[in-house]
């Protein structure tokens, strides 16, 4: 009799212990893992872009996207300790050395806009008879017309080093000041002193309205600027979102997403041109305007 009651009991025993595993809901238990960190630029946050994008994909996905917005380096930094699931920026030297240093696994296009050097109306240096950048940029030290820099090792930046290093030009002197600052701020500050710098299309195109500098040199094909999306290692930091951070690069990747992006537009002229796939990217080649 006592075997027959114990064994009735625990039967009806089972069933509530296996409930709480089978009730569950990750997403409400582990509130972490419902949240992506993404460390990107401050180009595709000041030119409005991620608030356009990422409340589609918190409809469809349901995850929340934590943005830390600052210079590529940095955003890259950020990663490889772990502090961030994702990274999208746009340094493709600094990213390889990323993979290559197992911070992160393999580089996805994206989008692409381009660099474009604006500058004062009176445009002391002469850059809108530059045939090239190189002649642009040698025309601003011969001139010692003042230029702000980001100062700041993102992307803009070491672009900006490529290419006094391709000019064989020497940024240093009075009239080349080190902001340290974001793009946006960087425009800002350009504006009230007269001066000349460089910057990412898209964020020009969110800014313009608001600044007294005009593109001064633009055209260039040395200056495209391609992003890239890269999930952080999750063989290095096995506490990463890495579910999350794929999730993201999926969408983004993905057609909707693509489309998207390409609709997105300022006065009429689309700020990024998708990537992600080749097809697509002949098509949008031939102009950032549509």
């Amino acid at each position: 009799m006592f075997r027959t009651t114990g064994r009735f009991l625990l039967l009806l025993a089972l069933p509530l212990l296996m409930t709480p595993a089978i009730a569950e809901d990750p997403s409400k238990s582990n509130k972490k893992q419902a949240v992506i960190k993404l460390a990107t630029t401050t180009s595709t946050d000041n030119s409005g872009l991620l608030d356009y994008l990422l409340p589609s994909f918190k409809k469809q996905t349901g995850y929340e996207v934590h943005v830390i917005a600052v210079g590529t380096g940095k955003a890259l930094r950020i990663g490889c300790d772990g502090d961030a699931d994702v990274v999208l920026v746009h340094a493709p030297k600094a990213e390889k050395a990323f993979v290559e240093k197992a911070c992160g696994e393999k580089r996805n296009a994206v989008m692409y806009n381009d660099f474009v050097v604006v500058g004062p109306d009176s445009d002391p240096a002469g850059l809108e008879s530059a045939t090239t950048v190189n002649d642009a940029m040698k025309n601003i030290v011969k001139t010692q017309s003042l230029f702000v820099s980001r100062g700041d090792d993102s992307g803009t930046h070491k672009k900006e080093l490529s290419l006094w290093k391709a000019a064989g030009a020497e940024a240093a002197g009075k009239w080349y000041r080190e902001a340290g600052q974001g793009m946006g701020k960087v425009l800002q500050m350009a504006g009230e002193m007269d001066a000349y710098t460089l910057t990412d299309r898209g964020t020009w195109l969110a800014y313009k309205a608001k600044s007294p500098l005009k593109i001064r040199f633009e055209g260039d094909r040395v200056l495209q600027n391609p992003y890239s999306i890269i999930a952080v290692s999750k063989e290095k930091y096995t506490d990463i979102n890495y579910v999350g951070a794929m999730a993201l690069i999926n969408w983004i990747r993905a057609e909707q997403a693509q489309d998207l992006i390409a609709e997105f537009k300022i006065e009429n002229t689309r700020l990024f041109t998708p990537s992600a796939h080749p097809a697509r990217k002949n098509a949008l080649r031939t102009s950032v305007k549509k």
